[in-house]
């Protein structure tokens, strides 16, 4: 392919685009990302939280095989030193120069193809089991399939949620690959966000919600069918909740579309300003974002902040949290509101003029996914804890769980 690079302007590669190209970024989102799922089992372990409990995925079945979050530490482990050989060896040959930066395509794209292989690999080392289950849940919520509580629900849920959070990442995937196989262009070189048409790349960004969406109106129909079973309205309600969560994953198409549309603006296809269009942007990005974070307060988390002031006043609990709780310190909760809310706002900096174009140049893009990853990364211990207060109402006393932090410490050792 190399031949077919046609050369390039000393404008075209920003220093950032020369550090870091699209296909290495998008394989160190996907290996933080095991890295994080590590640690979300590690500490709720600690906290005696049994997350394969939650997500039904089976046990250990002796006292010597390596934890859950262990497993996930060695397959992380395994995914990065080759990340970090052929990052450390593209800078080393590359040395700064965009001819030679053109030409190491290679390197970062044998990298996502190896990742791939990784999945497959039978070696019992590499959480076999774990790689597996990972497959097996992307193929059923692919075509936004659900399974059924007593087969691992929580956990297809978990996993199409991530995906929500990975889907501009999916969407860098795509154009690096696009690259990569067409003539006169290479992946590590300025990413081509049109590359394969105007409507592909946002279809793909627009994936995950759809994946989600289908799940929230799969849950609505079993709520409807179980209550025409027994003639009544069961403890799940009528279903209307179901609906309002797919309300609020739909809500995500109007911002990826009029993201689109603003990306490749031609006033005499589209039939509005250019202003016009940014306002209508900010209108379902707002709506998107302020549903989307009362939603993980009252609904995901449980939390009772937008509640009636007698329920968030409750003398059984600090103000705006919930009497069962399994993170002793009340300010985790507070601190992971805030973030939350600030991280799914970061849309505002286009509000102001001196950052407009922050979210438009690849080293912001590139922000933007780590910080939703990490607020995915967040949510998820607040996210699994609900669920186990759920199913487990009573929390463990604090040295309980203080001694259960230091006893894994020193296991783990």
């Amino acid at each position: 392919m190399d031949e077919d690079v046609p050369p390039i302007t000393e404008g075209d590669l920003d220093s950032f685009g020369l550090l870091l190209p699209l296909p290495f970024r998008v394989a160190i989102i996907i290996v933080l990302g095991v890295w994080a799922w590590g640690l979300n089992l590690h500490y709720l372990r600690a906290i005696k939280i049994d997350v394969p409990a939650l997500i039904h995925y089976p046990g250990r079945s002796s006292p010597t095989e390596p934890s859950h979050h262990l497993s996930t530490y060695r397959l992380a482990s395994f995914l990065t030193i080759p990340l970090a050989i052929l990052l450390f060896l593209y800078w080393i040959v590359s040395h700064g120069n965009q001819a030679t930066a053109l030409k190491l395509e290679i390197l970062p794209n044998f990298y996502l193809l190896a990742l791939v292989i990784v999945f497959f690999i039978p070696v019992n080392a590499l959480s076999r089991s774990g790689r597996y289950r990972t497959l097996t849940v992307l193929r059923r919520i692919s075509i936004g399939g659900l399974a059924e509580a007593q087969d691992g629900r929580f956990g297809d849920i978990l996993m199409a949620d991530v995906l929500t959070s990975y889907a501009k990442v999916l969407g860098d995937l795509f154009i690096a690959l696009c690259m990569f196989f067409t003539p006169g262009k290479s992946s590590t070189g300025l990413p081509d966000r049109s590359c394969g048409g105007a409507w592909l790349i946002p279809s793909i960004i627009a994936l995950p919600s759809m994946i989600r969406l289908r799940q929230c109106l799969i849950e609505y129909s079993r709520v409807r069918a179980s209550n025409q079973k027994t003639g009544t309205i069961g403890s799940h309600g009528w279903g209307g909740q179901h609906l309002a969560n797919a309300l609020k994953y739909s809500s995500a198409f109007p911002v990826i579309a009029l993201s689109a549309l603003q990306r490749g603006y031609d006033p005499e296809r589209i039939g509005l300003s250019e202003n016009s269009l940014f306002r209508l942007w900010v209108l379902a990005v707002f709506v998107n974002s302020f549903y989307s974070f009362w939603w993980d307060v009252m609904k995901d988390w449980d939390l009772t902040l937008f509640s009636p002031r007698r329920d968030k006043n409750g003398s059984d609990h600090p103000f705006g949290l919930r009497k069962n709780r399994f993170f002793h310190n009340h300010e985790i909760y507070y601190a992971v509101v805030a973030i939350d809310l600030m991280l799914r706002c970061t849309w505002s900096l286009k509000l102001s003029p001196h950052l407009y174009h922050f979210n438009d140049i690849e080293g912001g893009i590139f922000l933007m996914e780590l910080l939703e990853v990490f607020r995915r990364w967040i949510w998820m211990f607040l996210r699994v804890e609900t669920e186990w207060v759920r199913t487990n109402r009573a929390p463990p006393d604090q040295e309980e769980v203080l001694l259960s932090v230091f006893t894994n410490k020193y296991e783990d050792e």
